[in-house]
């Protein structure tokens, strides 16, 4: 990549590192099922008149806009509101990459090489470490699980994803602003049914500017921005170029926290993470180190 891709990679990972820390100040003052209703009106208006609504059939945009959307961050947002530390939300949140792999498993038939089935392993004995913490450690079961279904809608989505992506001349730009139209009504009626009219009043009426800031961020920054340049750079370059760089968003997510809200981290939380990390790492990499050894196995036996 050029050095100002290079730059704009970096800002999107930065951008959706701190993504973590704003849905906490978020949440500070509007309920979770509200802020995810405000967060893709935003994101939908006025964006959609300007952007051309993507050619694909509706039922694949009512899919997206319900796992990657609706899905993903009404789980995420409750999560959090519930007692997920921000910085363990933004670790626990790419065990996505493992659901994709299994739904493709699933759904897809895809078959599964030895790296991935070891990234599985390794990754869920992380996961399995941080669900023994204790409440002490500032993180609640309740919040740690529903991160976990956040993290299955994601991976559900990157499944509709891949169909989407099968019927060819999809712009994703187009895809987020129009599929962000998706969840707005969902997010209000379940407002109204888990939060209340008088709870969404008086917060619509005590909003101030952490809050205020917090959905333009999430609506321009995170999302706009952040879906927008990715978009841009899977157009430009391999997506084993582009993808392990996601890899950075939790080290952002964790660094952030600990910053700007004084998260700490205890040794077998820390354990947890290196695990998952490992599990992410093998992943993305494992089936390239494979091929690199096949291809150089030849030429070491023929020095031997």
């Amino acid at each position: 990549m050029s050095l100002r891709h290079w730059g704009l990679a970096l800002l999107i990972v930065l951008a959706w590192g701190v993504n973590f820390v704003v849905i906490r100040f978020g949440l500070d003052e509007l309920p979770p099922m509200l802020l995810g209703a405000l967060r893709f009106a935003l994101v939908a208006f006025p964006a959609v008149l300007f952007v051309k609504p993507p050619k694909l059939p509706l039922k694949w945009l009512l899919a997206y806009g319900g796992t990657i959307s609706l899905g993903q961050f009404a789980l995420l947002f409750s999560a959090m509101y519930v007692g997920m530390p921000a910085g363990l939300a933004s670790l626990v949140l790419q065990s996505q990459m493992l659901f994709t792999m299994i739904f493709a498993l699933v759904l897809l038939g895809e078959r599964w090489h030895l790296p991935q089935l070891v990234s599985l392993i390794v990754a869920s004995g992380g996961l399995a470490l941080l669900a023994t913490t204790t409440p002490a450690d500032d993180m609640t079961l309740a919040g740690f699980l529903l991160t976990i279904a956040a993290a299955a809608s994601w991976g559900l989505g990157n499944i509709v994803n891949r169909r989407i992506g099968q019927l060819g001349g999809v712009d994703l730009m187009s895809l987020v602003v129009w599929g962000a139209l998706v969840p707005p009504i969902p997010f209000l009626l379940l407002s109204l049914w888990l939060e209340g009219p008088d709870l969404i009043l008086n917060s619509l009426g005590q909003m101030g500017p952490k809050s205020a800031g917090a959905l333009l961020y999430l609506a321009c920054i995170a999302t706009l921005f952040g879906y927008g340049s990715w978009a841009f750079l899977m157009r430009h370059y391999a997506a084993s170029r582009v993808a392990p760089l996601t890899l950075l968003v939790p080290v952002v997510g964790l660094v952030t926290a600990w910053l700007v809200l004084g998260e700490q981290l205890s040794p077998v939380q820390l354990a947890g993470i290196a695990l998952i990390l490992a599990g992410l790492l093998i992943n993305v990499f494992g089936d390239r180190m494979r091929l690199r050894k096949r291809l150089i196995s030849p030429q070491a036996a023929e020095l031997e």
